[in-house]
């Protein structure tokens, strides 16, 4: 037999995080920014590499320390009907978390449940129902607040509102910032649309090929890209009218 040829999916990415920022990690399909989420959730161990959260060095965390890391990191995912249980109602989804953290909540389960689904504008007297009972913007919503349920310091959104229609987008974008204004966590917003970034995103970090080719505020990422690549996604943007567009930037 040859020998194993081995892939470097991420390679040499080094990023922080801000409290209370949205950093959005950008890229074509197969850029390594899911597989880079995954690690910093810790769904994956990276090979080589160190990942710190709060000035603690998590990356062989197990045990307590993983749990507290668990509590402080949450994930919403892209899809959010392979992320629920079907089995499940939502209250008992939301109260996951809690319960394997060992935290009670304040008052009854099911009011917690409610006081979380109020939070991101699903109907709390709709706690006992299915995932399947709800549509895909109000079954993302759940995964929102399943994300919330244990109060964390980062959440991260890996295509979290890709599959979504896009007026459906809009309304959860806002309700993400409006999360973030009342609670202080820090997001990191993977997406390969960069119109969506623009609106929810701080700062960019751009990958390619396992790599991040540029990093910067979002204004200047968009403004001013210093990469060919980038500029070759911001190209991409969808116009309602280039022509219109291109003798608006000659005139100016």
């Amino acid at each position: 037999m040859g020998a194993r040829a081995e892939f470097t999916a991420v390679d040499r990415v080094s990023f922080d995080v801000r409290l209370g920022e949205t950093l959005a990690v950008v890229g074509e399909s197969g850029s390594g920014k899911s597989t880079t989420a995954r690690m910093v959730a810790k769904l994956m161990d990276p090979s080589e590499g160190t990942l710190e959260f709060d000035g603690e060095d998590v990356t062989h965390a197990k045990g307590a320390a993983l749990a507290r890391f668990r509590a402080n990191v949450q994930v919403v995912f892209q899809d959010p009907f392979s992320s629920l249980n079907p089995r499940h109602t939502v209250e008992r989804i939301l109260m996951a978390p809690l319960v394997y953290q060992g935290i009670a909540p304040h008052g009854s389960r099911r009011a917690h449940a409610k006081e979380l689904m109020e939070r991101v504008g699903l109907n709390p007297d709709h706690s006992l129902r299915y995932p399947a009972q709800f549509s895909g913007g109000q079954a993302q919503r759940i995964g929102i607040a399943r994300a919330l349920a244990v109060n964390p310091k980062l959440v991260i959104c890996d295509e979290a509102v890709s599959a979504l229609d896009v007026s459906v987008q809009a309304q959860v974008i806002e309700l993400l910032r409006r999360l973030q204004r009342e609670s202080g966590f820090s997001y990191v917003f993977i997406a390969h649309d960069l119109a969506v970034v623009r609106q929810i995103a701080q700062r960019v970090a751009v990958m390619s090929e396992g790599r991040i080719v540029e990093v910067g505020s979002t204004a200047q990422v968009f403004g001013e890209p210093r990469d060919e690549y980038t500029r070759t996604l911001l190209a991409a943007i969808p116009r309602i009218n280039p022509e219109w567009d291109r003798r608006r930037r000659e005139r100016s």
